[in-house]
């Protein structure tokens, strides 16, 4: 079901400068999860900058129009056709054709390269799945084709369907010289818990602004979530990457050093399910860090790929994940959160947010774990950020939050490669002691 309302995401001029500096010389490729809302923000893109559009839905679309892809040696003919079948004329260079979920016609994607060269019209794509081997197994995949990503609704644009314009600026401000909130901290921490709970999915936030009822967001959640599980089935026809997916919870809550496999499928053997991970990664569901065996500037030259964590994209999913055997009446996490009284052992949430946004920014996500003095535990850094030339570390914590013994020995171990800052990502108000700068939760939108 679509959201009932139309809300302004940022990628929005994203299309407007790729529309002005590719004038026509390359598609556009958006690519995301199932139900963030991607095809509403292309319509909404075609009816506002475009004389006319033809919208190619191809989880729906007749067998004709799919067929009209299988052979593009006579454009001429293909243009006509999509214009009777569609009732739309298109004008040389004033329309655009988009290919939703392009996935399920693959050579219609192979067949941008044709459209391109011919350049008469603007062409978008858009689809989840799209990196999924079977997806682009026999198809030459073009050159002409951006790419670009789009996640769930960030803060900001959280903010923006709340109808707070505000909020973002200042911390903005805030950010660019910190200082302790006081009074105002409690409540920017409120709104800051409601957009964990609510998430970052339209059908989800239209829920909350239809009702004002969590029971029914979180029954918009679980209907993404089956989704979810379908296209788990159909990149894993045998119900593991379903259950990896599920599991995620639980293994955040274990304090692993790192996703145990053989705990969610016994007698798994971590090196055999790589792929698995790395095709269960491309359905943008999920985001991975990789453990970095030896941090350095090119954090990824000594990635780990059988040591990661796995966070959900989506943190108000996680939260309805986290309970999905349960009946709503039963989940308590919805009041404890937003009254802040959240129990320990869901503190990972905060690490899910924290995961959610860095990705968003760009960053790609890595950790590193190695044994304490005594070698009965781990210190653990939570996620590492390369800055220029030097590696910036980041521990999240919801309770606790003054021994941080595992930052501390990392920036002692690795002191000529760090930042002359880190920071604790916690609940409570901006502080800063020495070199380690404390961030509530919201501040870490700016990382």
């Amino acid at each position: 079901m679509e959201p009932k309302r139309l809300f302004k995401r940022k990628i929005y001029d994203q299309l407007l400068k790729w529309k002005q500096q590719s004038n026509g010389n390359s598609a556009l490729l958006i690519e995301g999860a199932r139900r963030i809302g991607k095809s509403t923000i292309v319509k909404t893109f075609a009816q506002n900058e475009y004389e006319s559009f033809i919208f190619i839905d191809f989880t729906k679309c007749s067998k004709e129009v799919k067929d009209l892809f299988n052979d593009v040696s006579d454009l001429n003919y293909i243009f006509l056709r999509l214009q009777l079948i569609f009732g739309v004329q298109l004008i040389e260079r004033k329309s655009l054709i988009v290919f939703d979920e392009v996935q399920f016609q693959p050579l219609a994607r192979q067949a941008i390269k044709s459209f391109v060269e011919d350049h008469r019209y603007d062409y978008i794509e858009t689809g989840s799945l799209i990196s999924i081997r079977k997806n682009t197994k026999n198809i030459l995949i073009p050159s002409e084709e951006e790419r670009i990503c789009m996640y769930p609704m960030d803060y900001e644009e959280f903010r923006w369907a709340l109808g707070d314009t505000s909020t973002i600026p200042l911390l903005r401000t805030v950010w660019g010289n910190p200082h302790p909130l006081k009074e105002a901290h409690r409540k920017l921490m409120r709104d800051f818990r409601l957009y964990m709970l609510v998430g970052g999915m339209p059908q989800s936030v239209d829920a909350y602004m239809e009702t004002n009822n969590f029971e029914m967001v979180d029954r918009a959640k679980r209907l993404i979530l089956d989704l979810y599980d379908e296209d788990f089935g159909k990149i894993d026809p045998s119900g593991k990457a379903a259950r990896i997916f599920a599991a995620i919870p639980a293994q955040l809550t274990s304090n692993a050093s790192r996703y145990q496999i053989s705990s969610v499928i016994p007698k798994a053997r971590t090196e055999d399910y790589i792929e698995l991970i790395s095709e269960m990664e491309k359905t943008k569901t999920v985001n991975i860090s990789h453990h970095c065996d030896d941090p350095n500037i090119g954090l990824g030259s000594t990635e780990d790929l059988e040591s990661y964590k796995m966070f959900v994209g989506d943190t108000g999913l996680f939260v309805t994940l986290a309970f999905r055997d349960k009946a709503f009446t039963e989940n308590v996490i919805y009041e404890k959160l937003l009254s802040d009284k959240l129990a320990t052992n869901l503190g990972y949430l905060y690490e899910n947010i924290v995961a959610q946004m860095l990705t968003a920014s760009g960053n790609k996500l890595f950790y590193h774990s190695w044994p304490t003095e005594s070698g009965k535990h781990n210190y653990e850094v939570d996620f590492l950020l390369s800055r220029g030339t030097k590696i910036l570390p980041i521990e999240v914590k919801s309770s606790s939050y003054k021994t941080h013994a595992s930052i501390d020995a990392f920036c002692k171990k690795f002191s000529s490669r760090i930042t002359n800052e880190r920071f604790l990502i916690y609940t409570k108000d901006y502080a800063r002691e020495e070199a380690m700068k404390y961030l509530p939760a919201y501040l870490a939108y700016f990382l």
